[in-house]
């Protein structure tokens, strides 16, 4: 109740100040009237008159009252010849007198029905306003908690230990299962994102030891027998540039995963066709790895919006793979068009392949299926995870088919381009 008398309250308030600026409209639009209609009569009078006029007075007659005055005045003119011409403004004056009047009425009526209306209209503007602060009352007395509950709350709170993944928020309020369900939720997903940012500090770790404990070792070699034995010397030379090659891969790896985790990394979208990005593939690798066996499957055009560099790195991350894994008699097959009227390229391959187990875990960092084998290619768990950031960001998806000594296939599908200027319009 409170609530709606201080919306009628604010409501005739807004009315009041619509009224007070109509009125003065009014009265500064009535001053313009009878100045501009005063002054032209005036001026037409001047204009008539056979010579300039040199002197000029109104004259009133004081025996009428303030409201007669106006219908006896006279406009005395002195011509340059000394004539003197007075003009009576009794009938242009009441004609004036009248026509004012009118307006005056006319404006009256105006804001009368102003105050009626506008009381409407600022309650109808306010009432979105009353229903949001009634929505809000009833809200906060739904959420309100006795002392007691909330003191309950605050326990349950406060027992929850952060160091133990399985702790989990529990009142035995039916009340509270809401809340309780909340902050499980919330909790479980802290320590889900806490393990995979151990696990990937644990990695990355890993990672970095293996080839700085093998610059070491050779280094080691080095200064003990590399100054006389010329053999000793090249090879640790040959391993220590291997490793350190393999370690600025791992860590420009690592800095783009950083880099797009924080938001850092920008796309550049433009206009491109897939089927020209998977030719130009097609040569590169034709060239780079001549001993294999390349085909190319890419018959009409796939038109698509992105960004052409980092699509084609992810395009690279495929092939890479697909060579990394492949004997050199077996095929690879890049491919490029259209598939359900959505563009694609995909990279296909007669390799190791992948087992079921492992087939759902193949984009997790650092992950490998075969570590032996990975180490040994100079791969380091992170390729995958990159493209499939680099298609996420396209808002495109994965399908991937693969079976152990058979092949895999890693097709990338994206959205149309009118699909991702939508999608850029919505953001």
């Amino acid at each position: 109740m409170k609530g709606e008398q201080r919306t009628r309250s604010i409501a005739r308030r807004i009315n009041r100040s619509w009224l007070w600026r109509m009125l003065m409209t009014f009265l500064i639009l009535d001053i313009a009237v009878l100045v501009l209609a005063a002054g032209g009569w005036f001026y037409m009078l001047e204009m008539s008159q056979p010579q300039p006029v040199a002197d000029r007075d109104i004259v009133w007659d004081e025996q009428t009252d303030w409201w007669n005055r106006p219908l006896t005045v006279s406009y005395r003119m002195v011509l340059e010849d000394g004539e003197q011409v007075t003009v009576a403004g009794r009938g242009f004056f009441f004609a004036l007198r009248t026509a004012f009047a009118g307006l005056i009425g006319f404006e009256t009526l105006i804001l009368l029905i102003q105050y009626g209306a506008g009381k409407r209209r600022a309650r109808r503007l306010l009432q979105p306003l009353e229903n949001i602060s009634r929505s809000a009352r009833a809200l906060s007395e739904a959420a309100r908690l006795d002392p007691e509950k909330l003191h309950q709350l605050e326990s349950a709170i406060a027992g929850v230990s952060p160091l133990t993944p399985e702790a989990r928020l529990r009142t035995g309020d039916k009340e509270l299962q809401g809340l309780e369900k909340a902050i499980n939720d919330l909790l479980a997903r802290m320590h889900e994102s806490y393990r995979e940012q151990s696990r990937f500090v644990s990695d990355a770790s890993h990672e970095l030891r293996t080839p700085i404990a093998v610059i070491q070792g050779y280094a080691d070699m080095l200064q003990r027998w590399g100054r006389t034995d010329e053999k000793v010397l090249d090879e640790g030379i040959d391993a220590i540039r291997t490793e350190t090659a393999h370690m600025k891969t791992l860590v420009e790896q690592l800095l783009f995963l950083a880099r797009g985790d924080n938001g850092r990394t920008r796309l550049t979208m433009e206009d491109m066709d897939l089927k020209a990005m998977m030719e130009e593939l097609y040569e590169e690798y034709r060239m780079i790895h001549p001993d294999r066996q390349w085909r190319l499957d890419a018959p009409v055009s796939a038109p698509v919006r992105g960004d052409a560099a980092l699509l084609k790195q992810a395009a690279r991350i495929l092939t890479d793979n697909a060579v990394r894994y492949t004997d050199k008699d077996a095929a690879i097959t890049l491919r490029a068009g259209m598939k359900e009227q959505r563009p694609f390229f995909e990279v296909q391959d007669n390799g190791i392949g992948i087992s079921r187990e492992d087939l759902a875990h193949i984009f997790d960092r650092f992950f490998r299926s075969d570590p032996a084998r990975n180490r040994a290619t100079g791969g380091t768990g992170l390729g995958l995870a990159i493209a499939k950031w680099i298609v996420d960001r396209h808002e495109g998806y994965f399908d991937v088919y693969s079976r152990e000594e058979i092949g895999s296939r890693f097709t990338v599908i994206l959205p149309r381009p009118e699909e991702s200027q939508e999608a850029a319009a919505d953001a």
